[in-house]
């Protein structure tokens, strides 16, 4: 086995699990501790790239962007949740599918209104756009070093923030019991509000992330939502911990076995078949493990507790 490029494609699968992990934390905010079903999360994954795509060209430097983006992007949701989402708090989950979905039409084709069709390609400073040289043979580019420490970054601040801040305790005890914490004084609404602002600015930067490698597009969140809703069932729904480490897991999975599935298939059937079969199968994993976990543990690998 060639473990430079096992290396180098466990730290691609560790950059594509914490980019999943920033798109599932923000979906954990909102459907594990609001209990609102925000289909329209990938809508804001996108919005946040088109936003931060715009500002690179206008400010002339991606960070800036990113750094004016992010508090632009949590005023979007701010406004999503007093427009839409407060309205069907209080409704069941098929109205927030039905509601959000509506709300993924209205975001993508006003992103076609004011952004165009063709997407927008997000160019990187100079000393981002290299590579560098672990060890020889490993090669990898300082953009993805950068989107690997700002995710841990963003990991350790999230488990900060819930743990050990009153922000953090009074999100806990709304998720518990909303009346409750209404009763003791607390704007539960402005609280819920805060929390859906900081879901969608987690959403974006991971839009904002992505933008120079794939580009800004129509219909990018629509890729990742799904796989977003997988992590989070797999990790335990309301759990940070355990959005964390599904999203390791299924970035690990889904990169290690797009590269070295094909080679193990190769033991049991002719290359070209392997080949054929390995994709398909590939993209069926993290499925498959979902429904083992669904089976075994259906609360997910690491259910919040309940007091």
């Amino acid at each position: 086995m060639d473990y430079t490029l096992l290396f180098v494609q466990v730290l691609n699968g560790l950059q594509l699990g914490l980019l999943l992990f920033l798109v599932a934390s923000g979906l954990t905010l909102v459907f594990g501790i609001l209990d609102f079903v925000n289909l329209a999360h990938g809508s804001i994954y996108m919005i946040g790239a088109f936003i931060c795509a715009s500002l690179t060209f206008v400010l002339g430097n991606f960070l800036w962007a990113v750094l004016v983006a992010l508090p632009l992007t949590g005023i979007v949701g701010y406004a999503l949740e007093r427009i839409v989402a407060r309205n069907l708090y209080d409704k069941d989950h098929l109205d927030h599918v039905l509601g959000t979905f509506g709300l993924v039409l209205v975001l993508d084709t006003s992103a076609h209104i004011l952004w165009g069709p063709a997407g927008i390609t997000v160019p990187l400073p100079l000393w981002l756009d290299g590579q560098v040289e672990l060890f020889t043979g490993a090669v990898i580019p300082v953009f993805r070093l950068l989107i690997i420490g700002t995710g841990l970054t963003v990991a350790t601040g999230l488990f900060w923030l819930v743990n050990y801040t009153r922000l953090g305790m009074l999100i806990r005890a709304g998720a518990s019991n909303r009346t409750m914490v209404s009763a003791l004084g607390i704007d539960i609404q402005t609280l819920f509000a805060l929390v859906f602002a900081l879901g969608a600015m987690l959403s974006g930067l991971a839009g904002m992330l992505i933008a120079p490698i794939t580009g800004a597009n129509i219909g990018m969140g629509g890729q990742i939502i799904i796989t977003a809703f997988v992590v989070i069932i797999i990790g335990g729904i309301g759990s940070m911990k355990g959005a964390f480490i599904a999203a390791i897991i299924i970035g690990l999975i889904d990169t290690l076995g797009r590269s070295f599935l094909d080679t193990l298939f190769t033991l049991i059937m002719n290359e070209n078949a392997a080949e054929t079969a390995a994709p398909a199968v590939s993209a069926m994993m993290i499925y498959i493990l979902m429904a083992v976990i669904l089976a075994v543990k259906p609360q997910g690998l690491f259910p919040p507790k309940v007091r």
